[in-house]
C-alpha cells in the first residue's frame, strides 16, 4: 500500500529532490507525497522482458528512447511520477534533462503490484490522461493481461484486450505479450 505524507502544503519538484535517499520509491501526485514499497519479483520479471522488447523496437530502431524505473517524469509543478517504463520519441528528446523528463511521454507503462494497483488504475490513469500521455498500459503480471489506454480527443479510450498490442503512436510496432509472460 502507498503511504501519503503531507507537509501542510502542496509538494513541488524542489521538495521532491530534497527527499533524502532512503531506497524507497517516492512520487508527488497533485502535490501529495507518496511512498511505495519495492515491486514484486514477478513485477520485475515482466518489466525486464517488456523493456527488452520495447528497447529493441524503439531505441535500437532509432525512433526514440526508453527509460525504466526509477526515472523522474515531471508532468506539472505538483506531479512527479516514476512510471515503470517510459517512451519518448525523438521529436521530444529535447525535453529530457540530466535529472528528469519534462514532457508527457508517448507511452507510460505501469506494471501492477498489489500495493499500487488501485493508484495505477485510478489516480495515475487520470493524471496521465490530464497530462496528455499518448498511450498508457496497465500490465497485470499475475493475471497476464494488459490494458491499452489510447488518448483520443483529449480522453483515454480502452482498446480491446489482446495479447498482441499495436502501438498507437508508431505504425508497425507491436508487442506480443505471450513472450513477456
Amino acid at each position: 500500500m502507498s503511504t501519503t505524507f503531507s507537509k501542510g502544503h502542496k509538494w513541488t519538484y524542489e521538495d521532491y529532490v530534497n527527499i533524502p535517499e532512503d531506497g524507497l520509491r517516492h512520487e508527488i501526485i497533485a502535490g501529495e507525497h507518496l511512498v511505495n514499497p519495492s515491486p514484486s519479483t514477478q513485477h520485475q520479471y515482466v518489466s525486464k522482458r517488456l523493456q527488452y522488447q520495447l528497447y529493441v523496437k524503439i531505441e535500437l530502431a532509432g525512433i526514440g528512447v526508453l527509460y525504466g524505473a526509477p526515472i523522474d517524469v515531471q508532468l506539472s509543478e505538483f506531479d512527479i511520477v516514476q512510471p515503470d517504463l517510459v517512451i519518448i520519441l525523438n521529436e521530444n528528446i529535447d525535453k529530457i534533462t540530466p535529472t528528469k523528463i519534462q514532457v508527457a511521454p508517448h507511452l507510460v507503462v505501469e506494471i501492477l503490484s498489489p500495493s499500487t494497483a488501485s493508484h495505477d488504475r485510478t489516480i495515475k490513469k487520470e493524471l496521465y490522461e490530464r497530462a496528455r500521455v499518448s498511450e498508457y498500459w496497465i500490465v497485470d503480471p499475475f493475471d497476464h493481461h494488459v490494458e491499452q489506454w489510447v488518448l483520443r480527443d483529449g480522453g483515454f479510450v480502452l482498446n480491446p484486450k489482446t495479447n498482441v498490442v499495436q502501438l498507437s503512436f508508431v505504425e508497425g510496432i507491436a508487442i506480443d505479450f505471450d513472450t513477456v509472460w
